[in-house]
């Protein structure tokens, strides 16, 4: 048993930890929705092709561009829009532009062929190391996985770290961390992509695609309005 001595200390050191705790998954919810990898499973078995050992190599590269995409982005970003001089409350109006945009092509997308192909698919197609590596990046990590909405939201959560050098060092610390969550839970989806697929059929991938959609063209148009907001009031 612990004496009210010994829990006050601890109580403290939690406390201490929980705006860190807070911030590195703050990232991981931000950009999940917006990555969104149950959407582009269908698109990413269609181009990995069959091949278990295929689709596990490039769900890992992925994942690992996915990663570096992001990190980039939260952690220089910032300085880039400084450099051109671009106001963080445009990159989040046109981000979420981007978004929303996004989200309402895939509503009114006809990409039946493509998840009948994903879900029907049982030819494997071993992949070369070359190819593994081209298709990891394009069109695979940019623009399916993390294209410009999750860029600009990336850059918008890079832009709250704090300018004192020590809290920076830790901030960023928080981000990488937040990230590799994000980067496993993509490689975990795409990874077991073929089993979701086959389970889900393809009138359960067509709806959750739909569904999913949907979700992306609110967080845009919610993105867009916070844009839009912080314009006004710096005008005002």
């Amino acid at each position: 048993m612990f004496s009210k001595s010994d829990a006050h200390p601890r109580l403290i050191e939690l406390n201490s930890l929980l705006p860190f705790l807070k911030a590195m998954v703050i990232v991981p919810l931000t950009l999940l929705p917006i990555i969104n990898p149950l959407s582009g499973a269908p698109v990413f078995m269609a181009t990995a092709g069959g091949h278990p050992q295929a689709v596990q190599k490039l769900a890992k590269q992925v994942a690992i561009n996915c990663f570096t995409v992001l990190v980039v982005s939260m952690l220089v970003g910032t300085y880039v829009l400084e450099f051109f001089g671009i106001s963080l409350p445009i990159v989040r109006l046109a981000g979420g532009l981007l978004v929303a945009a996004t989200g309402w092509r895939m509503l009114n997308s006809h990409d039946d062929d493509d998840v009948r192909t994903a879900v029907a698919h049982s030819q494997p197609s071993p992949l070369s190391e070359a190819d593994i590596v081209r298709r990891s990046f394009f069109p695979i990590t940019f623009p399916l996985t993390t294209g410009p909405g999750s860029i600009a939201a990336a850059i918008a959560l890079g832009a709250k770290l704090p300018s004192t050098p020590a809290l920076y060092v830790v901030g960023a610390f928080v981000a990488l961390l937040g990230a590799a969550i994000t980067a496993v839970v993509i490689y975990g989806v795409y990874r077991h992509s073929a089993a979701l697929l086959a389970r889900l059929g393809e009138v359960g991938t067509l709806v959750m695609m739909r569904l999913a959609a949907f979700i992306l063209l609110c967080i845009g148009i919610e993105i867009m309005w916070t844009g839009w907001t912080e314009l006004n009031h710096l005008a005002n």
